[in-house]
C-alpha cells in the first residue's frame, strides 16, 4: 500500500461501516499479520508515530488544528521491516474526546475495536501520567461492558475480564511533550518504572480510592507487557504545525533518538495477531474479524470474542475446503494430459500426489473445526472429485481404445464388405486377421484401463459376421464348425472373466484408496488435535506466569482480595492443563472422531 485507506468509516450519526476496499486489500494478504493500533486524544501526535512505523514521513493525516483529522480507523499495510514473510498492519484511530462529535459511546467503540483488532496497542497522551490522564482513559474501564469473552448465556463471572489477557494486545504508553525529570526519591528511574509507579494502586475501600484504582487495575488485568516511552517536545510551535514537511534535522535530537528506540521496540516485540488457542491470523482473517465485530456493534449486541472466533472458524474452514478442493483440481488438471493412465495404480498415484497438496492446504487453513464437520465435507468432496477424474480417465481410455481398434480394423472391415471371407477357408483367413488385429491392439501403448472392455465390445459386434463366415465356409465339416463355435465362445468367456477380474481388482483398489485417504485424514486430525492441545497448554502457561506476576504485585501492596481472585484464576488454568495432559491423545480417538461428521462419513465409506 502506497497510502493508508479507511478500514472502519465513522459516518453520519457516528455509524461505523467497514470499507470494502480495505477488506479487499486484507483479503489478498496471506502472510501472518502484526497489527499495531494507536489510540489517544486528538492532536497528540498519534499519526506522526504511525507514519514513522510505516517508514514514511507522510501518509496518515497529521492534525495541527483543533479539528480531528482521522475519522474512524485508518489502515496501512506494509512489509514488516524486520520479519520476512510478515505484514505490518498499522491502525490509526480518530482522536478520542473530539468535542465536535459529542458522542463518548462512539469513542468507546473506536477504542474497543482498536483493542480487539490489534496485537500491540499504543496509548498516546500529552504531558504526564497523572490522575487527569487516567480519567481520560475511561474507555479501558468500560471494556467489560463493551466486550465479552464468552457469550452472554454463560455465567456472569466468566465475563468479568479475568480472561481478557488471553485475547488482548500488549500495551505501550507513549507520553508526548514530557518535561519532568525521571527521578524518584532523588534517584533516577526508567520510563517503565515511571509507568509502574503511575499504575500503583492505593489501599482502602472508599469511593474515591476505588475510582482511583479502577483504570489502573484494568490496565494491569487486561493488557500484558506494559511498556512506556516518554518524548520531549519535537519542535517549536511553528514546527509542530508543519511536522510532515520540515526536515528531521530541524527536530529536537532527543525526540528523534527516542523515536528510533520506540520504532525498534515495536518492530522487535510486537507479536503476530493470534486468536485464542494460538492460531496465527493473516489479512483475510483480520478483515473478517473486523466485519464480525462491527456487525455485532451495529446490531446492538455486545461483541463476544468466543462467538467471533466461531464465526471466523466457519468462514475460514469453508474457504479451506474450497481452496483445498481447488488445489486438488488444479493439480489433477496439470496431469490430465497423462490420461488415460496405463493402469489404475498409475491413476491412483496421480490422485495421491494431488490429494497430498490438497490436504496440506486444508490443514494449514482450517482451525477450530467442531466435530470435524468441515474435514468430513472436505473428504467427501475429495472422494467425489476423485471419482470424477477416475471417470474422465476411463472415458479417455475408451476413446483411445476405440480409435486404435478402428484404425487396426479398417482393412478387415473393407474385406468384409467386399466378401473376401465368403469363400472356402475364408473363416481361417478371418481368424488369422482377427488374431493379428488383437496382437497389434495388445501391443498399442497407453490404452488405459478400458482396453479389454473395448476389445470385447468390438469382438461382440463382429460375432454375427464371424458366425456367418463360419457357416458359409464350404471347406469345413459340421463337426469342425461346431468346434470353432465352441472355441470362440470359450475365448469370449475367458475375456469376460478377465474383464470381471479387472473390475473386481479396480473396486478393491478404489476401496483401499478410500480407506487410505480416511486413515490419512484421521492422522491429520489427530495431529491437529495434538498441536491445538500443545498450543492451549502453552498459552495457559504463559497466562499463569502473567497472573503470578500480578498476584505477587498485589501481595506486595497488601491487596488480598485481588490476590485471592488471581489465585482462583491460576488454579483454574492449572487444572485445565492437567486435564489436557492426562493420557494419550491416541487413547481418546473414538471420543475425538467417531461422534463427529468424519465418523459418519467413515461408516458410509466402509459400507
Amino acid at each position: 500500500m502506497d497510502l493508508p485507506v479507511c478500514l472502519i468509516e465513522n459516518q453520519e450519526e457516528n455509524k461505523l461501516v467497514v470499507n470494502q476496499k480495505a477488506l479487499q486489500i486484507l483479503d489478498d494478504i496471506n502472510q501472518p499479520v502484526v497489527v499495531v493500533a494507536i489510540v489517544g486524544k486528538y492532536r497528540t501526535g498519534k499519526s506522526y508515530l504511525m507514519n514513522k512505523l510505516a517508514g514514511q514521513r507522510k501518509g496518515f493525516a497529521l492534525g495541527s488544528t483543533v479539528e480531528s483529522k482521522t475519522k474512524g480507523i485508518w489502515m496501512w499495510c506494509v512489509p514488516h521491516p524486520t520479519m520476512d514473510g510478515h505484514t505490518l498492519v498499522l491502525l490509526d484511530t480518530e482522536g478520542l474526546g473530539d468535542v465536535e462529535k459529542g458522542d463518548s459511546k462512539n469513542d468507546a467503540w473506536i477504542f474497543s475495536l482498536a483493542v480487539l483488532l490489534s496485537s500491540t496497542l499504543i496509548y498516546n497522551s500529552v504531558g504526564t501520567i497523572d490522575q487527569q490522564t487516567m480519567d481520560q482513559l475511561q474507555y479501558v474501564t468500560e471494556l467489560t461492558e463493551l466486550i465479552k469473552v464468552k457469550s452472554p448465556s454463560q455465567n456472569a463471572e466468566e465475563n468479568d475480564g479475568s480472561d481478557f489477557k488471553r485475547f488482548f494486545p500488549s500495551f505501550i504508553w507513549c507520553v508526548r511533550d514530557f518535561t519532568l525529570v525521571l527521578e524518584k526519591d532523588g534517584k533516577p528511574i526508567t520510563e517503565d518504572d515511571y509507568l509502574q509507579n503511575s499504575l500503583m494502586l492505593k489501599t482502602g475501600n472508599g469511593r474515591k480510592i476505588v475510582e482511583y484504582n479502577l483504570p489502573r487495575e484494568c490496565i494491569h488485568n487486561y493488557f500484558h507487557s506494559h511498556k512506556c516511552f516518554v518524548f520531549e517536545r519535537p519542535a517549536n510551535k511553528e514546527g509542530l504545525n508543519n511536522m510532515d514537511h520540515i526536515p528531521e534535522s530541524q527536530l529536537e535530537p532527543g525526540f528523534l533518538c527516542q523515536t528510533e528506540k520506540f520504532l525498534s521496540y515495536v518492530y522487535k516485540n510486537s507479536k503476530i495477531k493470534t486468536l485464542a488457542g494460538g492460531y496465527q491470523m493473516n489479512g483475510r482473517l483480520l478483515g473478517n474479524l473486523a466485519v464480525t465485530y462491527v456487525e455485532a456493534i451495529l446490531s446492538g449486541s455486545v461483541p463476544c470474542m468466543e462467538n467471533a472466533i466461531l464465526t471466523l472458524a466457519e468462514l475460514q474452514n469453508s474457504r479451506a475446503v474450497n481452496d483445498a478442493i481447488s488445489k486438488y483440481e488444479s493439480k489433477m488438471n496439470e496431469k490430465i494430459d497423462q490420461f488415460p493412465t496405463e493402469t489404475q495404480e498409475d491413476f491412483f498415484k496421480l490422485h495421491q500426489e494431488s490429494e497430498k497438496e490438497a490436504v496440506k492446504i486444508f490443514k494449514n487453513q482450517s482451525f477450530k473445526d467442531e466435530n470435524q464437520e468441515f474435514q468430513a465435507k472436505f473428504l467427501e468432496l475429495l472422494l467425489e472429485k476423485q471419482k470424477e477424474y477416475s471417470k474422465s480417465n476411463e472415458m479417455a481410455s475408451m476413446k483411445k481404445c476405440r480409435t486404435v481398434i478402428q484404425q487396426l480394423s479398417l482393412n478387415m472391415e473393407k474385406m468384409i464388405k467386399e466378401g473376401y471371407y465368403s469363400k472356402p477357408s475364408g473363416h481361417k483367413c478371418f481368424e488369422e486377421d482377427k488374431k493379428n488385429l488383437i496382437d497389434a491392439y495388445d501391443q498399442a501403448q497407453r490404452k488405459g484401463i478400458k482396453a479389454q472392455e473395448v476389445l470385447q465390445e468390438f469382438l461382440k459386434e463382429k460375432k454375427n459376421v464371424e458366425t456367418a463366415i463360419l457357416q458359409a465356409d464350404k471347406s469345413l465339416s459340421d463337426k469342425a464348425k461346431q468346434i470353432a463355435e465352441q472355441r470362440a465362445k470359450a475365448e469370449a468367456a475367458n475375456r469376460e472373466k478377465q474383464i470381471l477380474e479387472e473390475r473386481k481388482n479396480y473396486l478393491e483398489k478404489q476401496m483401499e484408496d478410500e480407506k487410505r485417504s480416511f486413515k490419512e485424514q484421521k492422522e491429520m486430525l489427530l495431529q491437529k488435535i495434538e498441536e491445538d492441545k500443545k498450543k492451549m497448554i502453552a498459552e495457559n502457561e504463559w497466562l499463569i506466569k502473567e497472573k503470578l506476576k500480578e498476584q505477587q504485585m498485589m501481595l506486595d501492596k497488601g491487596f488480598k482480595r485481588q490476590s485471592d481472585a488471581l489465585s482462583d484464576q491460576i488454579n483454574s488454568l492449572r487444572k485445565q492443563n492437567e486435564e489436557a495432559s492426562k493420557g494419550s491423545i491416541f487413547g481418546d480417538i473414538l471420543t475425538a472422531i467417531l461422534p463427529g461428521a468424519l465418523g459418519q462419513l467413515l461408516n458410509r465409506v466402509l459400507k
